[in-house]
C-alpha cells in the first residue's frame, strides 16, 4: 500500500459479488481512485441479500484491497415466509412485486417497509456498523468518509461517524431519496414521511460534500437543502468497451434493451409502432428482433404480447458484465427507456454511458429536456423521442431499418470522451481533496 496516498473509506452495502447497476458506479471509482492520490479501504455487508451476482466484476478489484465486511440482518426471509414466496427467490429490495394487483399480505409488507424499516430494510446494520467502525477509526486513521446509497442506510452510519469523530464526509446519491419514483407508492404515513424528510435533510445539510448522478437531482435536492451539490455522472469503462466495428453485428436487425424493463419503462407506443411497420414493410418480419436482456415486468410481456410481438421478442433474463458490454456492441439498435413518471426528467440510467462506448445507434425514449437527453445532447449522437410520440417512433425505427438493409447502419460517436470512468474519478478525487484541506 502507498503510505503517500490519503486514505478514503468507502461505506457501500453493494460490493463484489454483487452485480447489476448498484455496485458498478464505486467498483469502478475504487478501481481508478489510486491513480489520483486516493487509498480506497471498503466497508460493506457480509453475506448480504443482493439481487444478482456477477463473478465478471472481479477483475476491476485492485489488488491489495482492504474489505471489511460485517455482518448483516436483513428482513427479506421473514417477507418471503410471509408472502409465500420461495427463499430461494431472489427480493425487489423495495418489496414491489410486478403483479397489477398485489394480494393482502404484500400490501402489509409493503407499509410494514415504508413506515418501520427507515429509512430502509438495511437499517439493522447501522448500529452494529457505528460501534465497529468508531472503533476501528480510532485505530487506523482516514482522510475521509464516502457513503453510498441506495440504500439510504450507508448515509446514517456515515453521518453518526462524522459526528463522532468530525472526519470530513462525502455523500454519494446515485438515487434520490424522499423523490425517487416509488417514494408514493410507500403507503406511508404522515409520521413515517416525516421521518424519512428528517433524516435526508439530516445528511444534505451536515455531509462536507454532497455528490449526485443527475443535473436535475442536485437541482431537487437544492430545494430540499440549499447547498452545492457536484455532478458526478455515471459512465462507461474504457477498458471494458469494446472497439466500435471489431464485434460482428447481429444479423437481425435487433433493438436491444439492456437492463431491468420495470412497469414504468414500458412504451406501450413504441410496441405500436412496431406493430404498424411490421404491416407496412412485410419484410421486417423476417428481420425484426426485439432484445429485452434483464428482467421483464409482466406488464411488458402483455403490452407486446397484445401488438403480436411476442414472436419477434428474445427474453434473457441475466447476462453477466462482461457479456452485456459484447451484446450492446453486437446489437444493431440500443433502446433507453427513461421511466415514464414525475420524475423522469431527471432519471439518468447507468446504461446511456455504455450504449455510448458500443458505437451503435440510440433511440432514447423520454423528455426532451431531461437528463438522458442532455447527456445524448452533450456526446452528440442518438435520437430523442418523447414519450407519446409514436407516429415520430416510426419514423426514426424505420430510418434506421433502412440502414439496415443498406449496410450502413452505424452511430456518431461524438465527444464520450466526458464520460469515461477514469475522467469521473478525478472528478471525485477533487472533491475529496477539496473536503479534507
Amino acid at each position: 500500500m502507498n503510505t503517500a496516498r490519503k486514505k478514503v473509506l468507502i461505506i457501500t452495502y453493494y460490493w463484489f459479488p454483487a452485480g447489476g447497476s448498484g455496485v458498478q458506479r464505486f467498483m469502478k471509482f475504487v478501481k481508478y481512485l489510486r491513480a489520483f492520490g486516493w487509498e480506497p479501504i471498503i466497508y460493506t455487508a457480509k453475506d448480504a441479500e443482493y439481487p444478482v451476482l456477477d463473478a465478471s466484476m472481479e477483475k476491476d478489484v485492485p489488488e491489495k484491497l482492504e474489505v471489511i465486511r460485517t455482518k448483516i440482518r436483513e428482513p427479506y426471509s421473514f417477507y418471503k415466509f410471509f408472502v409465500g414466496q420461495k427463499q430461494s427467490e431472489k427480493m425487489n429490495p423495495a418489496f414491489f412485486t410486478e403483479k397489477k394487483k398485489n394480494t393482502w399480505a404484500e400490501n402489509i409488507s409493503v407499509w410494514i417497509r415504508g413506515n418501520f424499516f427507515i429509512p430502509d430494510a438495511r437499517m439493522f446494520w447501522i448500529k452494529p456498523s457505528v460501534s465497529y467502525l468508531e472503533k476501528y477509526l480510532k485505530e487506523n486513521k482516514v482522510d475521509a468518509i464516502i457513503s453510498t446509497g441506495p440504500p439510504h442506510s450507508v448515509h446514517r452510519i456515515a453521518l453518526q461517524l462524522h459526528r463522532k469523530l468530525n472526519i470530513p464526509w462525502l455523500a454519494d446519491f446515485r438515487d434520490p431519496w424522499t423523490s425517487i419514483d416509488f417514494y408514493h407508492e410507500l403507503k406511508l404515513t404522515k409520521r413515517a414521511d416525516a421521518k424519512h424528510h428528517q433524516m435526508e435533510a439530516e445528511v444534505l445539510r451536515e455531509a462536507n460534500a454532497v455528490t449526485v448522478i443527475g443535473y436535475t437531482m442536485g437541482e431537487e435536492m437544492k430545494k430540499l437543502v440549499n447547498r452545492n451539490y457536484d455532478v458526478i455522472t455515471n459512465g462507461f469503462d474504457g477498458e471494458d468497451s469494446i472497439e466500435p466495428g471489431s464485434v460482428k453485428l447481429d444479423k437481425k436487425f435487433s433493438i436491444a434493451h439492456i437492463g431491468t424493463m420495470v412497469r414504468a419503462r414500458n412504451a406501450p407506443e413504441l410496441w405500436s409502432a412496431l406493430k404498424d411497420l411490421l404491416i407496412e414493410i412485410p419484410e421486417l418480419k423476417n428481420d425484426l428482433e426485439i432484445k429485452l436482456v434483464g428482467k421483464v415486468d409482466l406488464n411488458v410481456k402483455n403490452s407486446l404480447d397484445e401488438r403480436g410481438l411476442i414472436p419477434y421478442t428474445n427474453f434473457v433474463s441475466y447476462l453477466q458484465h462482461n457479456d452485456v458490454i459484447k451484446t450492446q456492441a453486437s446489437s444493431q439498435v440500443l433502446l433507453l427507456m427513461v421511466n415514464r413518471t414525475p420524475t423522469a426528467k431527471g432519471i439518468i440510467t447507468g446504461k446511456v454511458f455504455e450504449y455510448l462506448a458500443s458505437g451503435r445507434p440510440i433511440v432514447c425514449i423520454g423528455p426532451y429536456d431531461g437528463d438522458a437527453a442532455r447527456v445524448l445532447n452533450e456526446a452528440q449522437t442518438g435520437y430523442m423521442v418523447g414519450f407519446d410520440e409514436t407516429e415520430k417512433m416510426k419514423t426514426v425505427i424505420q430510418d434506421l431499418y433502412n440502414q439496415y438493409k443498406l449496410g450502413t447502419l452505424k452511430a456518431s460517436i461524438g465527444n464520450i470522451d466526458l464520460f469515461s470512468r477514469k475522467s469521473l474519478t478525478k472528478q471525485l478525487a477533487e472533491v475529496l481533496d477539496r473536503i479534507v484541506k
